[in-house]
């Protein structure tokens, strides 16, 4: 056992893939090879999995000195490798690295938090990645490691240049030689990210390495990261060169990881199943994404209460997955007084859940577990591109992280026919693949009934009158829920323990323009011009059913064409929620006396019915204190306009 010369005095506390594989035995674990991102890659697997499935992941030359990486499979941990020969850690391989983190995260369950190891120019590989996914390292353990690629292979230092490495280097990152000299990320000028993180961090290195100075790398990292009071350890080999790598013993290497990715016991062994049952299940999962372990609310849920809220159109309203997902949370936690909220609203989109969120879920107590669906009244609502399905469902999020920075969310795609003909044909509907993307950026699960009924159909074990059609019969209800209690399956393979729950983090938005500040205004702040009303329609005089949670309403609302009311408000949005029926017209709007815009309020399902539906009547204004003239368009006949809110972000 080498000396340890610098040890940190900061403690942490707390897709495609190949279709077939061929299991083979490296170090007497089975150890399984597929593609990912048209590179060969491999996962080798314990003989029995500590509980939440951790892996370390070795970057470059694996099978190298693996004392260290056999004494962690002993332990439970799975060890993994993707092909990233000659990129050096340049973008391009990062890109690689997430679509292989995805996929054996998604797909093989691996744990969210990776051990990173990096050999040599592997180093590169795991600090690089570490920058650009901080969220995503348990610890590092790096062996030797390049931090800087102009001391190696450019040779700028006291080492050894390598003049075809350095040629295959500037090819990677697409850099002249100016530009590589310039570059300002790598490792060395670039921790910042990973001290902010306080990511644990090992090097095992030869002090009189030659190819690798240790000045220049190792220690170099070593001053900058403590600067920054990020937590390092240093083991320093007196008089080794750059081999041999790792300790003989790799005692204090393994002790480093498991006190920063500890193992809380090994899984249960699985019951014995049918094969065909297995294997439909392991098919299920790939539509189940656990994103995180739910520790938040299965805490709360374990100390004995819980509120947990149903967010969404129809689907949700009706005796459908709703019901059966309470029941199994009943089921799985005895002794847990739950509180549900049923926030769903037949025909209501994202935009509208973002606005009447505060009022119909948040009123009611801080939300430890959300079930949000929208991806049918998004994908058949005319105005919803992807910026607007994306401004919804990230409003609902990030308000709601704001009420609990705590609160879980599952999100859950139904599916209707053109949806399900888009899944037939390999691509995926525009309002799923949004809300999708929101649900990767904030690391949140995700449950794709649309792509597992797909899945049904095409093995010929559902069809969609089976199913039920856009609102679903009992088996579709049943499919949903079966796929949310998978979620909860996976998250419950971490153990709950006394760590600390930290609030969730909360990214950069992916469009500034969503509405995480929603709310609804009172009718009585509009100002009123003639022809225009703050009362309940005469709704058995009109055509088209209107529903009964809206007839009793007073609705802000004009028969009168050029019937013009005033509004007062804050905020960069301004919406309408409104009542869209066979007579809607088209509104005009006027912001802070500027020209008037023409906002059509029709829905193509106004023909029989008074649509709910909330229409943007002016978005990307500068935050702050605005006036509108809205007023009925003279241009429609018969028309009409009727609110049930306005809404402001």
């Amino acid at each position: 056992m080498f000396p340890v010369l610098l040890v940190s005095a900061v403690v942490l506390t707390s897709n495609q893939s190949s279709p077939k594989e061929t299991p083979t035995q490296w170090n007497g674990f089975e150890k399984r090879d597929f593609v990912v991102a048209g590179r060969k890659a491999f996962v080798v697997a314990p003989e029995r999995a500590a509980v939440g499935r951790p892996w370390i992941w070795r970057t470059e030359f694996f099978g190298h000195e693996p004392q260290a990486d056999i004494a962690l499979l002993k332990k439970g941990f799975h060890a993994a490798y993707i092909d990233l020969q000659d990129l050096y850690g340049a973008p391009k391989a990062l890109d690689a690295m997430d679509a292989f983190y995805d996929h054996v995260t998604n797909e093989r369950g691996l744990a969210k938090k990776v051990v990173l190891e990096g050999f040599s120019r592997g180093g590169l590989f795991t600090l690089n990645w570490a920058a650009r996914h901080p969220d995503r390292v348990a610890c590092i353990y790096n062996d030797a490691p390049v931090c800087d690629f102009k001391s190696w292979p450019l040779g700028q230092g006291a080492g050894k240049a390598s003049p075809g490495d350095w040629q295959k280097c500037l090819k990677a990152y697409g850099f002249t030689q100016k530009q590589a000299l310039e570059y300002d990320k790598n490792p060395v000028d670039n921790l910042k990210p990973l001290a902010g993180a306080k990511i644990p961090i090992l090097h095992v290195c030869g002090d009189a390495d030659e190819v690798v100075p240790f000045g220049e790398n190792t220690m170099l990292m070593y001053r900058r990261y403590r600067q920054m009071e990020g937590p390092m350890e240093v083991i320093a080999k007196p008089g080794v060169k750059h081999h041999p790598h790792s300790l003989k013993d790799p005692t204090p290497i393994v002790n480093f990881i498991l006190k920063h990715a500890p193992v809380n016991g090994l899984e249960d062994p699985a019951p014995a199943k049918p094969a065909a049952q297995a294997d439909d299940r392991k098919a299920m999962r790939a539509n189940a994404t656990l994103r995180g372990s739910l520790i938040p609310s299965r805490r709360k849920f374990a100390e004995g209460t819980g509120h947990v809220a149903f967010l969404g159109g129809s689907i949700t309203e009706m005796d459908g997955y709703r019901p059966i997902v309470m029941d199994q949370l009943k089921k799985r936690y005895p002794k847990t007084k739950f509180t549900f909220t049923n926030a769903g609203i037949s025909s209501t989109c994202s935009t509208t859940g973002a606005f009447r969120l505060a009022e119909d879920v948040l009123a009611k107590g801080p939300v430890d577990l959300l079930m949000v669906e929208f991806a049918v009244n998004d994908d058949q609502d005319a105005q919803h591109g992807k910026r607007e399905c994306i401004r919804g469902m990230e409003g609902i999020i990030r308000h709601l992280r704001r009420h609990n920075p705590q609160a879980d969310i599952v999100m859950v795609h139904f599916v209707n026919e053109g949806m399900l003909q888009k899944l037939a044909k390999g691509e995926e509907p525009l309002s799923s693949g949004a809300h999708e993307e929101v649900a990767k950026h904030y690391g949140i699960s995700s449950v794709h009934v649309a792509r597992e009924l797909d899945r049904r159909i095409a093995a010929k074990t559902i069809d969609w009158k089976q199913y039920g059609g856009v609102h679903p019969a009992k088996p579709g209800n049943q499919m949903a829920a079966d796929l949310v209690a998978m979620v909860l399956d996976q998250a419950e393979a971490t153990r709950l323990g006394k760590q600390l729950i930290a609030p969730y983090p909360m990214p950069a938005p992916l469009d500034s323009g969503n509405y995480e500040r929603g709310r609804f205004l009172a009718n009585s702040a509009a100002t009123l011009g003639e022809g225009w009303e703050l009362s309940k329609p005469a709704w058995p005089q009109l055509k088209g059913e209107c529903r009964p949670r809206f007839r009793n309403l007073d609705l802000l609302w004009t028969e009168t064409p050029g019937a013009v009311m005033t509004v007062p408000f804050t905020g960069k949005t301004l919406g309408a929620y409104v009542l869209a029926g066979p007579d809607a017209g088209t509104i005009e709007v006027s912001i802070d006396g500027g020209p008037f815009q023409p906002v059509g309020l029709k829905h193509a399902y106004s023909g029989g019915l008074h649509y709910p539906r909330t229409v943007i009547l002016s978005g990307d204004l500068t935050d702050g204190k605005h006036t509108a003239r809205i007023r009925l368009s003279k241009s429609d006949k018969p028309t009409a306009a009727r609110v049930v809110r306005l809404a402001v972000d």
